[in-house]
């Protein structure tokens, strides 16, 4: 990819950002469903900024270490952000009250752990459940068979506010094969909504990342994660 400039960054933003209206036109959804959540993992503080200053509002971060600073930093910019990478009970003290959304809770202990964190600081925490839509052995989540009737014990959780979905597909060859994966998330969801269960809420599904966003679009994706197509290859 081309040295990352500036103008780079701004030119990429700009791009993914005309191509998620475009999306949002093809699947017929109204303007403005869909926000664009940047990947800024291994991405340098100044490279971030000038993200921001291209039109990204919303910055997902993988590691809590790696977070903290950067959020540190950024207490007067106009950004939220997201918990996107696998979370350890250990580690839950440190995100509550300074992300926004957290999209990875995979285990009904995570969120019994958030829920205490987030009732000794006086707060509701926002998150999404992950599910593990291709029933993947070494990948977190919780599996599609078990998540509706999991839900219905996570939503007696009064200080965890489940928000919606997550998912990451498997490794796929092109961006069409990765549809029926979000296709089955999005009728979880439906199935979800209907039970009507206080603190649960199917509003959001977290789906869909560089290489087939567009496709999680027209499924229904209401927030995509995009890193790689901004901020070029990690070096981690």
């Amino acid at each position: 990819m081309e040295p990352l400039t500036p103008e780079t960054i701004e030119q990429r933003v700009q791009s993914i950002l005309t191509k998620i209206r475009l999306a949002e036109e093809k699947a017929g959804r109204p303007a403005g469903t869909v926000r664009l959540v940047a990947v800024t993992k291994t991405v340098t503080v100044e490279h971030i900024a000038e993200g921001v200053r291209a039109g990204l509002s919303i910055l997902g971060e993988n590691r809590v270490q790696e977070a903290l600073p950067k959020i540190a930093m950024f207490t007067q910019a106009p950004v939220r952000w997201h918990f996107i990478g696998q979370l350890q009970r250990r580690k839950v003290r440190s995100v509550i009250g300074r992300f926004d959304l957290i999209h990875s809770v995979d285990t009904v202990e995570l969120a019994q752990e958030i829920n205490r964190r987030a009732e000794e600081a006086g707060c509701q925490q926002n998150v999404l459940l992950e599910v593990n839509i291709g029933g993947e052995p070494t990948k977190a989540g919780f599996h599609p068979d078990d998540v509706v009737r999991l839900v219905s014990m996570m939503a007696q959780l009064p200080h965890v506010s489940i928000k919606g979905l997550m998912t990451i597909p498997p490794p796929t060859a092109g961006q069409d094969s990765a549809r029926p994966y979000f296709r089955t998330l999005h009728e979880l969801a439906r199935q979800i909504a209907a039970l009507h269960l206080p603190t649960v809420a199917m509003d959001e599904l977290s789906m869909g990342m560089s290489n087939d966003y567009d496709v999680a679009i027209e499924e229904g994706a209401t927030l995509v994660r995009v890193g790689t197509a901004i901020f070029g290859t990690r070096h981690v």
